[in-house]
């Protein structure tokens, strides 16, 4: 998120369309529509050339949203008001029709969304149209209005911008364009909402996009008579500022999930990952683009027949074929196998895991690691050492403490590069926002927790703790890559649980509220992106274009750690905003297979030396982009084969003695067999949400009749049916009863 703007530092210069509307404030006239919202007072007005809705608080000051910038003269006039809307107004004008449609809702907050549709009288693009958001000082000036900026949108993600006006003392503000429902436009004009929705103090909200000089009107116009959606805004409104970063993180997750409740959801569509899991792993062990030999072992190529073996795509590997493994009831010969080679990673001068093998080739800085690089390995090996596996164990504790004196080191502050001999620096920031991994200190904290949990000793806890404290006061800042960011929020909700300090629960909001800053709140139906899901991806590094299957499902990972550790004290709407996160996952991710997507679509040649994309194999992408760019430019990524063999572990459970597998894309919280054909499951996901629940026939079975009823005994209709599966909606929050014959 972008840094906070204290406005009383320095003034940004003015543009005649403020001064023009502060002219309009101040010349009095009547209202087009009144109406209230909670406390809120709303009044549409008009000026020369704008439509406006003035939202306010009596005596606290307020905004205003111009919802139609006109640039010519204009009739307009409110309309009768159909179901659900508070008002509906129409503007006619030489150019077209504007019709803006207002809906309230007032449950625990107050919010307001805005539809403004327009229909062109003739083939047309639009002028430069002006920011779209005034917050309101003394007298209705905004030029007297004080308040701070706390994130707006970065490139393609979520369109929104959050924000405090403190003088008046309006309160805190969410604004979201809703970028799904504008697709028609970005494709008529051939724009992209790349950071649409930011601005200077005290003119803020969405730019609308227009197309380049030289895009040439015969390819980029609006058509006339076709209506098209110019702007989909909502607005979530708290009464009071937040008194610190991490309240004003946990307001932002509430509003952000309040609004996500009044957008029009895409779909979700069911994937086999049982299927996709056994392909993946038969690719794996098979075909020779995906493993190469050293010292006699087997290795994992990072890409396709592409670069050098490392520990982290090793032991990513591993991790998740170790899960595939406990899932089908015996592990695969092939994990066995890359475990065979780990201990050539381990230096035994160091004593720690080093990125890449003894006899890595001289274009590589065998002594350079990523910070994050030397942490997440030992996670996973983590993982291993606590279900039981002692040589992962050995690893992990002959490498923790050369992981202590490196955080010790940096304080806890790590660059984005070091070398591990003797901990020069050699990349210090990433030129894109001059920060360090900021996020590291999260996985860090993780793996420590880990360290506690297996030997008891609180030395390792309080390295947790302090991890987590230096990163206190980042602010929203916090994100470099989005899966080190879960993992932080998993870290504090762990903290919390074992120290009982409400700091840690409320650090874990700092987290989410980054990573879901970085979250693709849209279906991009630009380019390329037609072909593909885009809805809640989030984008793998704080300045990257593009979405990435490793990232994806290792956050799922994290927030899977996140929500079983979390209990009632949880933000609700925090629950809600992981578990569909996740449920969006299981279906978005099957986009990232090259054989799930045109041939076209695909990269030419991805990047060097990140050998070439195969479709034939079961290997996902690594970048897919919300502006429709051709998928896979970095190139196919042999490290995340783990995708499938997670997401099949999670979502599909076996059920004793029936006749199918059951499939949830929400995590289950409780699973009880209740009788011979019964089983009760708990799902504790967002309480207005809805999940997916399918009977999926095994191999040589026959699906029997199948019932699914609430806790209060109401039956559950299926809204599918065939001889190979049984869908039902079901709610994502509650107890189930399964049964069948």
């Amino acid at each position: 998120m972008m840094a906070t703007t204290a406005v009383e530092k320095a003034a940004a210069p003015v543009s005649p369309y403020l001064l023009a509307f502060r002219d309009t404030l101040g010349s009095g006239g009547d209202a087009l529509a009144r109406f209230d919202l909670g406390e809120l007072q709303v009044e549409v007005r008009t000026s020369a050339d704008s439509i406006f809705a003035i939202v306010r608080r009596p005596g606290k000051g307020g905004l205003a949203v111009r919802v139609a910038f006109l640039a010519a003269p204009f009739r307009c006039r409110s309309l009768r008001r159909e179901a659900g809307e508070a008002a509906r107004l129409e503007a006619v004008s030489g150019a077209g029709k504007h019709l803006v449609t207002f809906f309230k809702q007032k449950d625990s907050l107050e919010r307001l969304r805005i539809v403004v549709r327009f229909t062109p009288s003739n083939r047309m693009t639009l002028p430069f149209v002006p920011r779209d958001l005034y917050p309101l000082g003394r007298n209705d000036d905004p030029l007297q209005a004080k308040g701070n900026v706390e994130a707006a949108q970065r490139g393609h993600n979520a369109a929104l911008l959050y924000f405090r006006i403190d003088e008046p003392a309006f309160g805190n503000v969410l604004y979201l364009q809703d970028l799904t429902a504008l697709n028609d436009y970005f494709r008529a004009t051939g724009t992209t909402p790349d950071g649409v929705v930011g601005g200077e103090w005290p003119e803020l909200g969405y730019l609308v996009p227009t197309p380049s000089r030289d895009a040439g009107t015969s390819r980029v116009a609006l058509q006339p008579d076709e209506p098209v959606t110019l702007s989909d805004l909502i607005l979530v409104f708290r009464h009071e500022a937040p008194p610190h970063e991490r309240e004003s993180a946990r307001q932002f997750v509430q509003m952000l999930g309040t609004a996500y409740k009044m957008l029009d959801l895409p779909p979700v569509q069911y994937r086999d990952w049982v299927e996709r899991a056994e392909q993946s792993a038969r690719d794996l062990a098979e075909a020779p683009e995906a493993t190469v030999r050293h010292y006699g072992h087997l290795y994992v190529h990072p890409y396709t027949a592409g670069e050098y073996p490392d520990v982290m795509v090793q032991m990513s590997v591993i991790a998740a074929l170790h899960s595939w493994g406990k899932w089908r009831g015996e592990p695969l010969p092939l994990e066995a196998e890359l475990k065979k080679g780990l201990k050539k990673f381990f230096d035994p001068e160091l004593r720690t895991m080093r990125r890449y093998l003894p006899n890595v080739g001289k274009e590589k800085d065998a002594d350079a690691v990523d910070s994050w690089y030397l942490y997440h390995p030992l996670l996973n090996l983590g993982n291993l050492a606590l279900n039981g596996d002692e040589d992962a164990r050995a690893l992990f504790m002959g490498s923790i403490e050369y992981g202590i004196r490196a955080a010790q080191h940096f304080d806890y502050r790590w660059p984005v590069q070091f070398n591990v001999t003797d901990f020069t620096v050699i990349e210090e920031t990433a030129p894109a926002d001059g920060r360090g991994q900021t996020d590291v200190g999260g996985v860090y904290a993780w793996v420590m927790l880990q360290a506690f949990e297996l030997t008891d000793d609180k030395r390792y806890l309080d390295e947790a703790k302090a991890a987590i404290e230096a990163a206190l006061g980042l602010r929203f800042n916090i994100n470099y890559q989005a899966n080190l960011t879960a993992w932080g929020a998993a870290a504090c909700m762990r903290l919390w649980r074992i120290t009982n300090r409400e700091v840690y629960l409320e650090q874990s909001y700092v987290y989410l509220a980054s990573f879901l800053h970085n979250c693709v709140l849209w279906d991009s139906q630009v380019g390329h992106a037609t072909t593909y899901e885009t809805f809640l991806a989030v984008t793998c590094l704080q300045d990257a274009p593009y979405m990435a299957m490793f990232e994806c499902f290792d956050s799922f990972l994290a927030f899977e750690k996140y929500l079983n550790d979390s209990g009632p004290d949880l933000e609700p709407e925090a629950r809600m905003l992981l578990s569909e996160y996740c449920k969006y996952a299981l279906s978005r991710a099957w986009s990232y297979y090259p054989d799930a997507l045109p041939p076209e679509v695909l990269a030419e040649k991805p990047r060097e030396p990140n050998g070439h994309i195969d479709r034939a194999l079961s290997f996902p992408l690594e970048d897919l982009y919300p502006d429709g760019q051709p998928a896979g430019q970095v190139g196919q990524e042999v490290y995340g084969v783990g995708a499938a063999f997670i997401f099949a572990s999670r979502a599909f459970h076996k059920v004793e003695g029936a006749p199918f597998l059951l499939f949830c894309d929400y995590l289950l919280r409780g699973v009880e067999r209740t009788g011979d054909r019964a089983l009760t499951i708990t799902l504790d996901g967002g309480e207005t949400c809805t999940a997916n629940l399918r009977v999926v026939r095994l191999k040589r079975r026959k699906l029997t009749r199948t019932t699914v009823t609430t806790a209060d005994a109401d039956a559950i209709r299926p809204h599918h049916s065939s001889d190979d599966r049984i869908d039902f909606h079901v709610p994502a929050s509650g107890r189930l009863v399964i049964t069948w014959d």
